[in-house]
């Protein structure tokens, strides 16, 4: 009887050691969840995800060698801001079980997004895998809030109301407190999250602008980005789960915000779009990094269990693979609101009180400029005649900020052009001459 009894009192004292770090029966990822919830929640999102899907792959196919960012920005360079909710009324930063936590530990996650993404030599998120690659893909914290005032990119609001927070449910609530714009930042909310749920989600991106549609996915738009438990976000400070403490769980949900699905596709041997990730059976639930075996296609293959986008523990993941880096790329492409945050910080060019059209330098012998100062984002045509009206250049751009077109003039013969840039409201024509 003492025995039993003696192992009875172990393993209550087990479980309760569990549940005061904050992770008995938490589950990896809630992303699919979360995905499934926002098909009720909105009659459109799965037509607009089904749409994103099919404009990527088809984007993938047909310009792979060109489906890339780099071709509109030299970097990618993505603006980041934590918003931090917590019920500490005092306003103490940092400690254990205080989801208010320190900038350390915020600064802490951007450095592991960036070694992860950018498979940085000397840190964890290296490897020598052949399907391995650096993404090309950075993150910072903004320095510039949405008002134009300098930021350090981390935001703190007590919300006393509320001290258990459902990931699942809670999305716009959070959102409610605080959002910066969802097309100029990746919104980060960190926040208790109760146990037994998910350590993060990430809504997915879809299509918007679709005309009859735009409304419907107002709400949306605030909540678009990335959620996670305090307790597995970053390192040090108020991280104390065992298997999620080096910041991994932010490296998979952000994976999820740029369109990225597990690897075994969320279902028994899915697809998940990228070739080089091995077909799956499931996803590693386990405490260790395998390895672990599937048999999808009548061959036995290992799962990819080191992959950011599966379910390992963070200790066992340091791989994006080739095929994921060019579909984040297409879907920072594809996506509006993630092409419009791109886009903007990249150019840097404010927004102006109508159509604009400088040309530079004018007259051009071998390179040329035209910069477009557009209201708001906006499409536009640039073309170029010949003074007998015959079009000798044409190109659109879709859903662009203020812009500079970059142009060679070297095959252009000599003489005098016009120059004219339409939206679907304004048009402005100047004149341009090309000398030798």
């Amino acid at each position: 009887m003492g025995m039993k009894s003696s192992k009875i009192n172990f393993f209550f004292i087990w479980f309760i050691l569990l549940t005061i770090s904050g992770i008995a029966q938490e589950k990896r990822c809630g992303a699919a969840q979360y995905d499934s919830l926002l098909s009720r929640r909105y009659a459109n999102w799965v037509f607009q995800r089904r749409a994103l899907q099919d404009s990527v792959t088809a984007h993938l196919n047909q310009n792979r060698r060109k489906a890339r960012v780099g071709d509109i920005c030299a970097n990618i360079r993505i603006p980041v801001v934590v918003h931090v909710i917590h019920d500490n009324p005092a306003g103490q930063t940092g400690g254990r079980d205080n989801p208010n936590i320190s900038d350390a530990q915020i600064q802490n996650q951007i450095r592991i997004l960036n070694e992860d993404y950018r498979r940085k030599t000397g840190t964890p998120g290296f490897n020598n895998n052949a399907a391995g690659t650096d993404t090309g893909i950075e993150f910072y914290l903004a320095n510039v809030d949405p008002n134009g005032q300098r930021s350090t990119g981390i935001t703190r609001h007590n919300y006393p109301q509320k001290t258990n927070f459902s990931i699942l449910s809670d999305d716009q609530l959070i959102s409610e407190i605080v959002s910066w714009p969802t097309d100029r930042y990746l919104n980060i909310w960190t926040a208790r999250f109760g146990n037994g749920t998910f350590l993060g989600i990430s809504q997915f991106p879809s299509v918007s602008g679709v005309q009859g549609l735009d409304k419907s996915t107002e709400l949306l738009e605030r909540s678009d980005g990335v959620f996670i438990d305090f307790r597995v976000f970053g390192t040090g400070g108020s991280v104390v789960s065992r298997l999620y403490k080096l910041g991994r769980t932010t490296t998979h949900e952000v994976g999820h915000w740029l369109g990225l699905i597990h690897t075994w596709g969320d279902t028994f041997c899915g697809d998940d779009y990228c070739a080089d990730t091995p077909v799956s059976e499931g996803g590693n639930q386990g405490v260790t990094c395998g390895p672990i075996f599937s048999n999808c296609t009548g061959t036995r293959t290992r799962n990819m269990t080191e992959n950011y986008m599966d379910y390992s523990p963070d200790s066992c993941m340091n791989v994006f693979t080739k095929n994921q880096a060019e579909r984040m790329k297409a879907v920072l492409e594809k996506a509006p609101r993630r092409a419009r945050l791109v886009r903007y910080w990249c150019a840097q060019l404010p927004f102006g009180s109508q159509l604009q059209l400088d040309i530079y330098p004018n007259p051009a012998v071998k390179d040329l400029n035209f910069k477009v100062t557009l209201k708001e984002f906006d499409t536009f045509d640039i073309e170029v005649f010949d003074l007998t009206g015959k079009l000798i250049y044409q190109s659109q751009f879709v859903n662009y900020p203020s812009w500079v077109v970059n142009l060679s003039a070297a095959d252009v013969a000599p003489g005098a052009y016009l120059v004219r840039v339409r939206t679907k409201d304004e048009s402005v024509t100047k004149r341009l001459i090309i000398s030798r």
